[in-house]
């Protein structure tokens, strides 16, 4: 299809910043995952004692294939089987009945026909979609969106590490404040965004699959095999896949541990647009400086632009994500009882939410390899504002005894323009001694920043 008449700016102008996803967020994705689970637990029963199913390694292998292999005329015969039917199959209009007979499709040697009544034994749909949608949520974000995390933690690691001692004046409520540098800013953004995806990866970790038939009470399966431990079974086939196995489920997975993960992902995203707005303001004041792309055009009607375009970007698709991501959260977590397949269909959103947040990440790496701090700017504007020293000042004072240093201080600088010389005159009014005075003297603006530059040690690697 022309990208051009794409519903969704995802599969149209942004196409090629969210192919990534299509492997995992796809309609065919989903049920190359979903054949998955299907052949894998056909393999668990096969392991099972007390079943008569017993399969060669040539249809083990065969069966591994089903999904190793699962291509486009696959997913496409899948999708006949459910809106046209298929050979001896009507139209199913349900997408995993449809996998199921595609699966039972493939086994038509006739060496393999004692397996087909197997296929999908004792479950319920739901038993299959949760494992699917894990399957292709765990790897989408360790595959598409946590390198993007590298990448984000080392820019900023290097901006921090490279401009540690770069004073800037710093501002809170928007208004002039005790200066700092423009590393130790970056550092703390690296910090936040090592805590925050550090949750994404637990949440990942906590993933959990649910394999217990229609009513969550492994009914079917008692009613066949009684003497099996069912629940044990189900335990292990979840662990096999990789996740943490839900012992009590209704029909559904409540998917609290997607919500856990779609909460994780906002609360990076939220430290990131905190970046973008942050990066936004200091290419405003011009203490970030940006590459002009050649050829490219910053405004229709205004040649000398170069807008934060990047950064902007980030924000729209970032914030866009969170709204997404809260509403599958709040959304997932809730059923009618047993099961309501309003899920099902908000389920296959989640892919979306992802892309939203793979492109916010992109366009943020695009506006920082953009940027260079522009020192110049930053000292010039913070000399110009030596009222910031006042903090200073009215602490040494107070160190020295004196009870209304800070209203001296206040008296002087709050909501004037005042100079290096209007302290000075203060300080040569002040009782205090000599090496005092000269302390005081020696206060300077650029001066002013603590340990900032010996802070951006506390990021340690990446």
């Amino acid at each position: 299809m022309n990208s051009l008449y794409a519903v969704s700016p995802l599969d149209g102008r942004y196409a090629d910043r969210t192919e990534p996803l299509r492997a995992y967020a796809s309609e065919a994705a989903l049920m190359r995952a979903r054949v998955r689970v299907e052949a894998e637990y056909l393999l668990a029963l096969a392991d099972l004692d007390a079943t008569p199913l017993t399969v060669s390694e040539r249809t083990r292998t065969y069966l591994h294939s089903l999904y190793e292999d699962f291509d486009e005329s696959d997913a496409e015969l899948i999708k006949q089987i459910e809106t046209e039917g298929y050979g001896e199959y009507e139209a199913t209009n349900h997408d995993v009945k449809a996998v199921e007979y595609f699966v039972r499709e493939r086994l038509d040697d006739p060496q393999q026909a004692h397996v087909r009544p197997w296929i999908h034994f004792g479950l319920t749909s739901e038993d299959v979609n949760n494992l699917a949608y894990r399957l292709l949520v765990r790897d989408a974000v360790e595959y598409a969106l946590v390198p993007e995390f590298r990448r984000i933690r080392a820019a900023l690691g290097t901006l921090a590490e490279d401009h540690r001692d770069v004073p800037m004046l710093a501002r809170t409520h928007g208004q002039p404040a005790t200066p700092t540098t423009f590393g130790k800013e970056m550092a703390v953004f690296a910090s936040r965004f090592d805590r925050a995806r550090n949750r994404v990866e637990d949440a990942v970790d906590g993933l959990q699959g649910k394999l217990a038939g229609a009513s969550g009470t492994y009914a079917a399966h008692v009613a066949a095999y009684p003497e099996v431990d069912w629940p044990a079974f189900g335990r292990e086939f979840v662990a096999g896949l990789g996740f943490e196995h839900a012992p009590l489920t209704t029909q559904v997975n409540p998917s609290d541990d997607l919500a856990e993960l779609f909460d994780a992902l906002g609360a990076v995203n939220d430290v990131l647009l905190d970046l973008d707005r942050d990066a936004w303001r200091y290419v405003s004041d011009r203490y970030l400086g940006q590459e002009a792309a050649e050829g490219e055009t910053g405004s229709s009607t205004m040649p000398h632009k170069v807008n934060p375009i990047d950064f902007e970007n980030s924000e729209g698709n970032l914030s866009k994500a969170n709204s997404d991501l809260d509403f599958l959260a709040d959304y997932l977590t809730k059923s009618r009882l047993q099961r309501d397949l309003s899920d099902s269909t908000v389920k296959r959103n989640v892919g979306a939410a992802f892309a939203y947040c793979l492109l916010g990440y992109l366009k943020l790496q695009d506006g920082l390899d953009k940027v260079v701090p522009n020192e110049a700017v930053m000292r010039e504007d913070l000399e110009s504002t030596p009222e910031v020293i006042g903090e200073a000042v009215q602490t040494i004072l107070r160190r020295e005894g004196h009870d209304d240093a800070y209203e001296r201080v206040k008296d002087l600088s709050r909501g004037r323009r005042v100079d290096l010389d209007d302290f000075r005159d203060l300080f040569a009014d002040l009782d205090v001694d000599e090496g005092t005075r000269e302390e005081l003297l020696a206060l300077t603006p650029a001066g002013y920043t603590g340990v900032a530059d010996e802070m951006v040690d506390e990021l340690g690697e990446e």
